[in-house]
């Protein structure tokens, strides 16, 4: 069983405001840091609402450097925990990471290093907190603090709920007097509750800051032509920018359509090579490309502060997907924008996806049949195997369509039963097995390797007694080594018995967390199902009346995570009507005798109304519609439809 803290009477080894400073240069904590890790010290438990870019990291990092042991850090984001790890490192922080589709035998020298006190943090995935492997080593360790970010996971009352985060609680129980600390950006009122319900607080504690972005500007553009619109804001807004798009193909026209427009601009996803993602994400993090166009993935766990403009393409499923990845604008304070362009046609393809992202259960219960014809796993063995896994040649062996089988996928993931991690956010591993003597003697014996040894121990200290992550792309361009050149003479010094080298997966790893079962033996809580199906319906349909609502967006946003006080802001579309110019007395009444025949029938959504004239006319139609609502001529019905009053 792990050591217990005593609450409230050990001692502290450091001061929090020394740590700061010693480890992070900084002479204050942010608003709200200092009053969190207090609480931390003191041994409670607490849930921490911070928006995106509110400094959460810091709340369990600081307490985890100011006293003995080591904090536990449970995460779902491979991106989050590889560059949380890295950047410790590179302050002198012993820190490791273990997530699904590590081999065996990193997994067992990380956590075999954990328990002998190497490291300060220990970022877990859930679905490896609770291995056996895992339970074991940790009943060993001198845990200070249980972390659990992204902590709305827990929840079936949240967006992105993942099963294995339920079995928290069973850890805690085994070291009852660690303090818990739960951190999320988004969380609505039934979330916070069920969090704290869900990790067994002790008693409840809550600390929330607003919401509010008062430097990023929210706006919604009723537009069909939507890449001329696009070009249109990128070349008004300079800086640097995001384009959400829905697919890979989608990210690579994008890109395409803006590089032949003059706008530097590439695109990310999960089918480019390690070094081609690597490459990219340095270009536009170091502002070498301008603007980055990915899918929904891109963006976890990277902190660049200068975002100016971010830009969905299309309307995200929920309104906590949309406020984060549009909350990766203006972190740096400031002036930027997030602007979503909508069309007619959005709610209507948002809804239709819906449906397929809930197949019937013979549907699941056929995919999962074919992963295991897929991975040749027998019945009754795998629990906790990993294996390469290319989507499209399983779902053209299985004569499998896309959708509906990446559908199943997610389910059988949300489940429990297997995990799909994208390599994407992996990285390679490596240690120094050898003393320095043999090491040195290594680079005599074999003069090609010599110059590439001393670049990998240059640029990253500590590999000599932890395992660290690499990149290959790196070492390449300090070295002036090709890739394959690194690679190759990474494996022969691992022949030698020089270090361990784990490379980076080219591919997905499918991992089964549980053992396989015959098919017709699968079971899924239906029960569950249908409540998690239905709390999706109704977030879908709140994100679809955030778009067709003429309200200040930043007030129906913070609305919607119970910020019911909250002040239009000033600098939204609605707020600003779109610098648009003063409609007039007469033009009022011109549109107002149009909107009205067109409700005389029915209620519509707005842009069902705005369908009714020309593309030209659609920022006025928008203008009237704000004064007749303001007027009281119109109002809305239960599904969020504008009908006439009068």
């Amino acid at each position: 069983m792990a050591k217990r803290l005593k609450k409230k009477h050990l001692p502290l080894l450091h001061q929090p405001l020394d740590i700061l400073k010693k480890y992070w240069g900084f002479d204050e904590f942010r608003a709200g840091q200092a009053e969190i890790i207090a609480a931390v010290l003191e041994g409670r438990d607490a849930l921490v609402l911070l928006p995106t870019g509110g400094g959460k990291s810091l709340c369990f990092q600081v307490p985890a450097l100011c006293r003995e042991g080591i904090c536990l850090v449970v995460s779902p984001l491979i991106a989050l925990m590889r560059d949380q790890v890295e950047n410790l490192k590179k302050r002198g922080i012993a820190a490791a990471a273990i997530f699904s589709g590590m081999p065996h035998r990193e997994i067992d020298l990380i956590l075999e290093n954990a328990a002998n006190g190497a490291y300060k943090l220990l970022y877990l995935s859930p679905e490896r907190l609770k291995t056996d492997l895992a339970r074991a080593r940790i009943s060993r360790m001198n845990v200070n603090l249980l972390a659990i970010d992204e902590a709305h996971c827990i929840s079936q009352w949240g967006y992105d709920f993942r099963p294995p985060y339920l079995d928290i609680a069973e850890i805690r129980r085994e070291m009852p007097e660690v303090p818990v600390l739960a951190l999320t950006a988004t969380a609505t009122a039934e979330v916070v509750e069920d969090i704290q319900k869900r990790l067994e607080f002790r008693e409840p504690l809550v600390f929330r800051q607003s919401f509010e972005r008062q430097n990023l500007s929210y706006a919604i553009l009723y537009e069909s032509r939507k890449r001329e619109k696009l070009l249109g804001i990128l070349k008004n807004v300079p800086g640097t920018g995001i384009v959400y798009t829905r697919t890979r193909g989608e990210s690579k026209e994008i890109a395409d359509f803006l590089f032949k427009n003059g706008i530097a601009a590439t695109c990310y996803h999960a089918g480019l090579t390690p070094e081609e993602r690597a490459s990219r994400q340095m270009d536009w993090i170091e502002n070498r490309t301008r603007i980055m166009a990915c899918t929904n993935a891109f963006g976890m766990g990277l902190d660049k502060p200068d975002v100016r403009t971010v830009v969905h393409l299309h309307l995200p499923d929920s309104l906590e997907a949309y406020f984060q990845e549009a909350g990766r604008g203006g972190r740096d304070g400031q002036k930027s924008y997030s602007v979503l362009l909508f069309d007619p046609t959005d709610a209507h393809n948002l809804r239709k996806q819906f449906e397929i992202a809930f197949p019937d259960f013979s549907e699941i219960r056929e995919v999962y049949r074919a992963l295991g014809s897929f991975t040749q796993l027998a019945i009754g063995g795998g629990a906790g195997e990993s294996f390469d896994f290319d989507f499209a040649v399983f779902c053209k062996n299985f004569s499998r369509e896309l959708a509906t089988t990446h559908a199943a996928l997610r389910l059988l993931e949300t489940e429990g039963w297997i995990l799909i991690s994208d390599p994407a956010y992996s990285t390679s591993q490596l240690i120094f097995t050898a003393s320095r003597e043999e090491i040195y003697d290594f680079q005599l014996r074999n003069l090609a390797a010599d110059q590439l040894l001393k670049v990998v121990l240059r640029m990253y200290p500590g590999i000599q007694f932890s395992m660290t992550g690499i990149s290959e792309f790196a070492i390449s361009k300090m070295s002036k080594l090709s890739v394959e050149v690194v690679k190759n003479l990474l494996e022969n010094a691992q022949k030698e018995g020089l270090l361990e080298y784990f490379p980076q997966k080219s591919m997905p790893q499918l991992t089964f967390l549980r053992e396989r079962v015959a098919a017709e033996n699968l079971t899924i809580d239906l029960e569950k199902f249908h409540f998690r199906k239905e709390r999706a319906r109704d977030r879908m349909e709140k994100a679809i009346n955030y778009a067709e609502t003429l309200r200040c967006r930043s007030q129906q946003l913070l609305t919607y995570f119970d910020e019911k006080e909250s002040k239009p802001c000033g600098i939204c579309d609605i707020c600003t009507g779109r610098n648009k110019p003063e409609i007039s007395e007469d033009e009022i009444m011109v549109y107002t005798r149009k909107i009205r025949e067109v409700l005389k029938e029915l209620p519509l959504t707005l842009p069902q109304i705005l369908e009714a004239f020309s593309e030209k006319r659609h920022s006025m139609v928008s203008k009237t519609l704000v004064f007749l609502e303001e007027e009281g001529k119109i109002g809305r019905d239960e599904m969020g439809r504008i009908f006439w009053k009068g």
